[in-house]
């Protein structure tokens, strides 16, 4: 999937429908909705645990993804990395993350800002926003980890952020958190050295693709699951 030139893409999540605002023509890739938020986030529409008041079409003994994507029963704290134009952040709040702090760079907060104005009538709250270099260590210690879940979407681009990006990634997810990724390729470069530096610090699960939602299962996108190395090798 491309980048739609659409001004606005409607994203539905459940009974309730995201409408997020896109600038393509910014020099900032984080004011476009990059395709692997909408990959990650209907992923984890489709497996979520519902909330009591929700009906399951998928029964938790069929459901491979029903502790993980649990966001009612258990309380859990999450971050989302790269946070962008807000797609997956924002649909992850509406399954259920209502801890949840969306994080970027300063010359993105505007459009996420924006974004969250627009669709508080559906979000129902405020949500919270930090401003993360991902090589900041004070800003990590800032936000207050370990999280139990990281959200991260279309972020591994250039060679030079993957360090930065991994490191982020192991300071802020708990023991025993995960990290939820969205991947697609964009440089042959920053893809090799993400995945050398990724497997000495975590254990990886690829989601097969059909289990990914059957309208968003682009043949060029995945979803990995991270969990950290316990055994350090």
């Amino acid at each position: 999937m491309k980048f739609t030139d659409s001004p606005v893409i409607e994203l539905q999540v459940r009974d309730s429908r995201l409408s997020i605002q896109q600038d393509n023509g910014s020099f900032h890739v984080g004011t476009s909705v990059w395709p692997c938020s909408l990959v990650l986030a209907k992923f984890a529409e489709r497996w979520a645990s519902p909330s009591s008041t929700t009906t399951s079409t998928t029964s938790d003994n069929k459901n491979p993804y029903s502790d993980l994507l649990d966001f009612h029963s258990r309380r859990r704290r999450a971050i989302e990395l790269g946070t962008g134009c807000g797609a997956a952040g924002m649909a992850f709040h509406l399954l259920g993350l209502q801890d949840l702090i969306l994080t970027d760079i300063p010359p993105v907060m505007p459009a996420l800002k924006h974004n969250l104005k627009r669709n508080k009538p559906v979000l129902g709250k405020n949500l919270k926003t930090s401003i993360l270099y991902w090589n900041n260590k004070e800003q990590i210690r800032a936000v207050n980890p370990p999280f139990d879940v990281v959200i991260a979407a279309d972020v591994v681009y250039i060679e030079e952020s993957v360090g930065h990006l991994i490191g982020a990634m192991e300071a802020l997810v708990a023991d025993d958190g995960v990290v939820l990724l969205g991947y697609q390729l964009r440089s042959p470069e920053a893809d090799k050295l993400f995945w050398e530096m990724s497997e000495k610090v975590f254990v990886i699960e690829k989601v097969p693709h059909q289990d990914l939602h059957p309208d968003y299962a682009y043949e060029e996108s995945d979803v990995y699951i991270f969990r950290k190395n316990k055994n350090g090798n």
